[in-house]
């Protein structure tokens, strides 16, 4: 409590930089060690090593996965008033003092570069482009960073946001011998958990006696016609409470990172922030963290490309990749089976508009596709979409 309040005295002094919700999530995801070693956001050197090699050099000589920047930009005005202090205060939106930002350096945001070499384009409609890049400052602030206290959301679900270390803990407490982490952002179907399940059965037949999953949701920034963040919590406890996924083999957490769809390039962040948290396999599917082409109709980068590159990125050789096969809806057995090509015709791929097709209308979808608990929570949300007048999202994907 005393080093609290003589840093908050501290903060109060210094000068203030206002940060965006997408900045508090980064701020979060530093303070807690998902970045580990990186410990603020990125002064220059940092910033240009992960802009052109995804990695950061170590001090011991070897590399650390690096493939996103994780960056505070200022505007002319902040960078004014920030001056020739060492040290600056950072503030929420709300105006609330978050952190202090230490031995700072401030240098040019050139936002064009560093798009194209994070999405490998500059086409205009990218998400998080729009939300956090464009509207942002010319100028790039960096520091060690020290928190306040740590960052809450008060949304009823800050319970579910374990630390790294606090995941840890429960990895021990359970007895765990290994742990596979799967990041999703959409609502869980029997087809993913297919994929789970499956998982952990050849973990036993490699040898491992508990091995534990990590359902790790991400909670930061996603597009807008993603399903909300509480919306996807609360399907997620209906899949363990219908014993879709076994609860006592099962930790449901949320990841505070904000969503970049940057395919392969992004995909290296989510593995490297899993390990920093005890994982030691990943579960990578089809287009990991990609999305559409903005302006053309096509994927926006090859499908394949993000379990390649996790399997060869430099940094992740302590972390085993897991690539999933492909998982379909199979009209013959009435349930979601592995798809066989030498059967194509039996199966039925049900894509993310068809699902929500089916949720707006009331229709439900074939049996053995979800959950009923799970599928009802989805329905009730669209439904009172329609209730307020809104218009469900478009192009969510499952």
């Amino acid at each position: 409590p005393e080093r609290r309040a003589a840093l908050r005295a501290e903060a109060e002094a210094l000068p203030r930089v206002r940060l965006a919700a997408v900045d508090v999530e980064w701020a979060h995801v530093l303070a807690e060690g998902w970045a580990s070693p990186l410990r603020g956001f990125m002064r220059e050197q940092e910033y240009l090593q992960c802009l052109h090699f995804n990695s950061l050099r170590l001090p011991s000589g070897g590399l650390a996965n690096m493939s996103l920047p994780i960056v505070l930009a200022l505007d002319d005005a902040a960078k004014d008033r920030v001056g020739a202090a060492p040290d600056v205060a950072l503030a929420g939106p709300d105006g609330q003092l978050l952190a202090v930002l230490r031995s700072i350096e401030i240098y040019p945001h050139n936002k064009e570069e560093r798009i194209a070499r994070t999405w490998g384009t500059t086409a205009p409609g990218l998400p998080y482009v729009d939300e956090a890049i464009t509207p942002a400052g010319n100028w790039l602030i960096g520091g060690d960073l020290e928190v306040l206290q740590p960052i809450k959301y008060n949304d009823g679900l800050d319970h579910y946001r374990l630390s790294p270390q606090q995941l840890r803990d429960e990895f021990d407490k359970r007895g765990a011998d290994a742990v596979f982490a799967f990041q999703l952002r959409n609502p869980v179907h029997n087809g993913h958990a297919l994929l789970m399940n499956d998982t952990r059965r050849r973990l036993l037949e490699m040898g491992f006696k508990n091995p534990i999953l990590l359902l790790h949701p991400l909670g930061g920034f996603t597009k807008a016609d993603d399903v909300p963040l509480p919306v996807r919590m609360e399907q997620h406890s209906k899949v363990l409470e219908d014993g879709v996924l076994d609860p006592e083999t099962t930790i449901v957490s949320i990841f505070p990172s904000p969503m970049h769809y940057a395919g392969p390039t992004e995909v290296q962040w989510h593995a490297k922030a899993r390990i920093n948290a005890g994982a030691n396999f990943y579960i990578v599917g089809r287009d990991p963290a990609g999305m559409g082409h903005p302006t053309e109709k096509r994927d926006l980068y090859n499908p394949d490309h993000g379990k390649k590159v996790l399997s060869m990125a430099p940094g992740l050789e302590k972390l085993n990749i897991l690539p999933f096969k492909v998982a379909a809806y199979d009209t013959v057995a009435k349930k979601m089976a592995f798809f066989e090509p030498s059967r194509s015709q039996d199966f039925l791929f049900i894509s993310g508009t068809k699902m929500r097709t089916f949720a707006k209308t009331g229709e439900n979808p074939p049996d053995g596709f979800m959950c009923p608990g799970g599928w009802k929570v989805l329905v009730d949300y669209y439904n009172s979409l329609q209730t307020e007048g809104a218009t469900a999202p478009a192009t969510a994907t499952v």
